[in-house]
Formats: C-alpha cells, sequence, structure tokens
C-alpha cells in the first residue's frame, strides 16, 4: 500500500476545511455559509471523515467539537495553513504576490501602527487582503498558537513557548492626567516614589504593561495604589479621557485633539515599553505573510509620521 493511497483513502483538505469550519463558526449550517455550500455538503463531508478515522468528531446535539475533533481540528489547521502557503509561494514567482493574512494587534499599536501598514499594502502588495484583529496579549496569543491569525504585534514579553518573537519598537510611558488633577502640575519626570502618592488606574496585575510597571515599582521600593485594575489599555485609556482618574499608559494614546485637556508625565524611573512581532515557531510562512512582517517593520522604523515617544528597533534583517 503506497503513501499516495493511504492518504487518499483517509481524508481530503475539504473534509478538514469542513471540521475548521465548524469549530470557527458553531454550527454545520454557519460552517456552509462560511464555505459557500450547503449543510447537507458538510454533513457528509464530516461523516465521511469521522468514518474513515472511526471516531466521532462533532458532538450533533450541540454542534462542538469533541475532544477527538478538538485534536484532529488542531492538526488541520496547520494543514490547511500550509496547503494555502503553496499557492501563495507559487505567485511570489510572478513578482504578483497575493493571498489573505490575518494579523492580531494590540489596541495601542493599531491606532498608529495600521494606517501606515494599509499605506504600504496597497501601495507595494495590492493582491494581499489584510484581517486584523485587535486585541490584548492574552486574547491573541493562542490565536497565533492554533493558526487562526498568522501573527502579532503584542507587548512584551509573549507568554506561549510555541512563539518566536522579534522587537518591532519601544516606547514611552507616560502618566496621563487631566489638567485640573495636581499631577498635571508637576515640574519636568516624576518618580515612581512620588507617583505612589496617588491613586492610579491601573492594567491588570499579570498583564504585560503590569508587569513592566510592577518590575519598575520593585527596583524603586514603592507601591501603587489602583482605583481600579482593568485588563485591556484601550478601556483604561477611555476611562482617564472620561474623568475616572490619571493612568500609566503608552505616550502614543495621548492624541494630538486630546493635549489641551490632559498632560503626559514622563516616569524618570519606568523603561521603554517593547513592542514585538510574534508567529509561530514551527513551520514556514507564506509568501504574503513574509511580505506583511516585512511592511511591518518597514513603516515602524523609516516612517515620517511615527508618533514622537516611539524608538524603532531595525531587524537584523532589514540592515
Amino acid at each position: 500500500m503506497n503513501t499516495y493511497y493511504l492518504y487518499n483513502r483517509y481524508m481530503e483538505i475539504r473534509q478538514l476545511e469542513a471540521l475548521l469550519a465548524i469549530s470557527d463558526h458553531g454550527s454545520f449550517s454557519d460552517a456552509a455559509a462560511a464555505l459557500g455550500t450547503v449543510q447537507s455538503n458538510i454533513s457528509s463531508r464530516i461523516a465521511k471523515l469521522e468514518a474513515e478515522l472511526g471516531t466521532e468528531l462533532v458532538d450533533r446535539s450541540s454542534g462542538k467539537l469533541t475532544e477527538s475533533g478538538k485534536i484532529v481540528s488542531e492538526r488541520s489547521r496547520r494543514v490547511v495553513v500550509e496547503v494555502n502557503a503553496i499557492t501563495s509561494d507559487v505567485s511570489e514567482l510572478t513578482k504578483d504576490v497575493r493571498g489573505q493574512v490575518s494579523l492580531g494587534m494590540i489596541g495601542t499599536a493599531g491606532r498608529w501602527v495600521v494606517p501606515l501598514l494599509l499605506e504600504a499594502q496597497r501601495r507595494d502588495y495590492p493582491h494581499i487582503a489584510l484581517r486584523i484583529t485587535e486585541g490584548t496579549n492574552s486574547t491573541l496569543e493562542p490565536r497565533v498558537v492554533d493558526g487562526t491569525i498568522d501573527m502579532a504585534v503584542l507587548g512584551w514579553p509573549a507568554s506561549a513557548p510555541e512563539l518566536k518573537d522579534f522587537d518591532l519598537y519601544s516606547e514611552d510611558l507616560a502618566v496621563i492626567a487631566h489638567h485640573t488633577h495636581p499631577l498635571a502640575a508637576q515640574k519636568g519626570a516624576i518618580t515612581l516614589k512620588e507617583l505612589s502618592q496617588h491613586e492610579l488606574l491601573l492594567p491588570l496585575s499579570g498583564t504585560p504593561i503590569r508587569k513592566e510597571i510592577d518590575d519598575a515599582c520593585r527596583i524603586a521600593g514603592v507601591q501603587l495604589k489602583p482605583i481600579v485594575e482593568l485588563d485591556g489599555i484601550r478601556t483604561i485609556a477611555s476611562m482617564t479621557f472620561d474623568g475616572y482618574g490619571p493612568s500609566i499608559l503608552p505616550i502614543t494614546m495621548l492624541s494630538k485633539f486630546l493635549r489641551e485637556s490632559f498632560r503626559a508625565i514622563p516616569i524618570s524611573d519606568m523603561s521603554q515599553r517593547r513592542v514585538i512581532l510574534v508567529s509561530r515557531r514551527f513551520g514556514f510562512p507564506s509568501a504574503p505573510v513574509r511580505a506583511v512582517e516585512a511592511m511591518l517593520h518597514e513603516v515602524t522604523r523609516s516612517n515620517p509620521n511615527t508618533p514622537s515617544g516611539v524608538y524603532v528597533d531595525t531587524p537584523k534583517s532589514l540592515q
């Protein structure tokens, strides 16, 4: 029995795609809609896959994957990604890179990186379709690991061992306070010891930015007073700008139109925040993914519209 016969007997790509569509969309009908087919085709593909593997993959009563289904879907996603990459890599030979790239982005980066990236993509790679998902490290990392997104711009550090990371840029952290708050009267930079006398909106313990704040406080021998702790820098920024109190944020969060009402106070004993680009450690990315990765490094490295307070790290591959 040769290798081709074994492969042809056990599974087809469209069967794996059907299983992934059920995993992503939650039902046979929604999977059919996502794949542009009818529900009976999805049911047939899943039934054949289950018969060939000798196990139930989808619980028909709930529409959810069984434990076997989850295992098969994890490997299936990698297979489908690699198959799609074949077409993308062949297109690269014609200098006409095309395909879809899914990119995760923390909110603080997205508000200034995404416009630059879209401008570069439309100019240099018009046949690449970008799908950008905003989230936090905790929500985006698992999606890079399981292949639902190709890569993500995150705050350092990334915790998943399956991921590799490259420095993209660094940015200042500052106290953002309304001009009526006592902190706004501060002359020059403030120390963490001085800051500990005030209540602040703080990131949730364990999040990357809170880890950087806590590390700096540990060195300074101080402890900050939280008004509340929140998982999500954009939420913290919104609450600060809505008048709920000052916070420690990347300086890029203070938009030009907010500078009349708010002040960014530098923190003298706080290190810069590192922002990284992460991707899966194993496997070879497709041509469109490699193109978007290069564009991300390029737009953060050399664009004159890069916000002040951001310090770009040039990767060795671009030097």
